[in-house]
């Protein structure tokens, strides 16, 4: 189905693109036939974002060349063969991002003031997506800007691009940056404490500091008639200092992935806004495939108009749904001890689980297909072995991201009653499910899928935009 992009003046406020240039309302189709194509995102909504970027893959005329350019709100987004326990700290991501502090009133002293309950219930909520192309994890959020280009494979290379990036970057004065072998955008810096002010390293804060720090990393989709480049370039993000926090996963050294793992930089903010780094990308844009790109002026895609596409709506439901997000992910065993598939040393174990707890799980699209558990400790005199193995055998297939409360699913799963509280909670950390502190008394049990669809479900229907019920997640 096609859709009408209606081309603003300005853009929304909570968009840093937020000085569009002007053009008249075209049908879809027909734009998407030209040679070259631009098109900007009033939407803040990763999910949106990324069936748009998609659409335009799948429907731009093969021989086209396409920018598109985005940014998102708050996201971490892993590639299309990762795994979230591995790569993201799901308890973090569900606590949202904290807001900023408040200052003292005047005449009190210095210190920040502790945060209260109002300023924890003001937290920013993180989204979790699984995009549809290859790479690593990425941190999103409105100080970041996202570009993508869509061309023909005959004219695909790996650096194209991302030099592209690179060179709008230098001309607007951000110096030392230059495409690595790995395809990134990195700024090498030396310096000489005189930190220009609005850099920021992983710490979040502007100081001094040498070194090469990676700037915008790059992702592929490579298709038999179209291929597909995408990056995130961090220009002025204040959540720098959260992100390594973010995705450092406790599961980490406990699990052996299939899939592709990140591959963890030095990170750095250019120190650039949204709308001048938007507006240099498409001058080099242009100035490789002729000054006519674009020609009429660049298209705003508005929400609404993006969402009277039934391939979008397509695209945002399944980059929503659990079974995209947690059931793609590749087979990976998570084992408290070394094997001879992985013989790595463990992390030290926590003090209060059982003497001699063992615990090994063979997952698979998010399901579990073997588990093998030890050391529990059961209130009836039994034959604690043979009892592992009837728990054990008792949580194949069940689903991991359905998992509401480890303590009640190994209760479950014994024959005989089964001291499960200390071994429950412990795996509700590993596997990012909410902890009984967290619920509270008589707090409602919600698993890791039902906690982000809560939180996320409806994010894109705002007031006076659309109605719910026009997508059903």
């Amino acid at each position: 189905m096609a859709f009408a992009l209606r081309v603003r003046r300005a853009l929304p406020r909570r968009n840093p693109f937020t000085h569009a240039p002007p053009a008249q309302t075209r049908a879809y189709t027909q734009y998407l036939s030209r040679p070259v194509q631009i098109y900007r995102s009033t939407s803040t909504d990763p999910y949106l974002n990324l069936s748009i970027e998609h659409h335009l893959l799948q429907r731009s005329h093969p021989d086209s060349t396409v920018l598109f350019l985005y940014t998102n709100r708050p996201s971490v987004v892993i590639g299309r063969n990762q795994n979230p326990w591995l790569e993201v700290n799901l308890h973090q991501l569900r606590q949202g991002l904290p807001p900023p502090p408040s200052p003292p009133p005047k005449g009190s002293a210095d210190d920040p003031p502790s945060p209260d309950s109002e300023q924890e219930a003001r937290r920013t909520p993180i989204a979790l997506v699984r995009r549809r192309s290859g790479g690593g994890t990425v941190f999103h959020d409105v100080g970041n800007a996202n570009w993508a280009v869509i061309c023909p494979p005959a004219a695909f290379d790996r650096d194209r691009h991302g030099e592209m990036v690179a060179r709008a970057l230098r001309a607007l004065g951000v110096a030392g940056v230059r495409v690595n072998e790995r395809h990134d955008i990195v700024m090498d810096v030396n310096d000489d404490g005189h930190e220009e002010e609005g850099r920021a390293r992983e710490d979040g804060r502007a100081g001094t500091g040498s070194g090469t720090f990676k700037v915008s990393g790059s992702a592929y989709k490579l298709t038999r008639t179209r291929s597909l480049h995408h990056g995130t370039c961090l220009l002025q993000s204040a959540n720098l200092g959260r992100v390594s926090g973010l995705l450092r996963s406790p599961a980490e050294g406990f699990i052996k992935a299939r899939g592709v793992e990140s591959v963890r930089s030095p990170i750095r903010n250019v120190g650039v806004g949204g709308e001048v780094f938007a507006d240099a990308v498409m001058r080099e844009f242009r100035r490789m495939y002729g000054e006519s790109a674009g020609e009429g002026g660049v298209v705003v895609i508005g929400e609404a108009e993006a969402l009277a596409a039934e391939e979008v709506v397509r695209g945002v439901r399944e980059l929503r749904s659990p079974d995209w997000i947690f059931g793609q992910t590749p087979q990976f065993t998570f084992s408290t001890h070394p094997t001879e598939e992985d013989p790595r040393e463990r992390p030290p174990m926590a003090d209060f689980l059982p003497y001699g707890f063992r615990a090994q799980f063979t997952v698979r699209h998010g399901e579990i297909q073997s588990a093998a558990l030890a050391g529990l400790e059961y209130h009836d005199f039994v034959d604690e072995a043979s009892q592992d193995e009837i728990l054990s055998k008792a949580l194949v297939k069940q689903r991991l991201h359905y998992i509401k409360d480890w303590r009640r699913t190994l209760a479950q799963a014994s024959p005989v009653p089964v001291d499960a509280d200390d071994v429950g909670e412990w795996l509700n950390h590993m596997f990012g499910i909410q902890s009984a502190s967290e619920r509270g008394e008589g707090g409602t049990l919600l698993s890791t899928a039902e906690i982000l669809s809560y939180n996320f479900a409806g994010e894109i229907f705002r007031a006076g935009e659309l109605r719910r019920e026009s997508i059903d997640l």
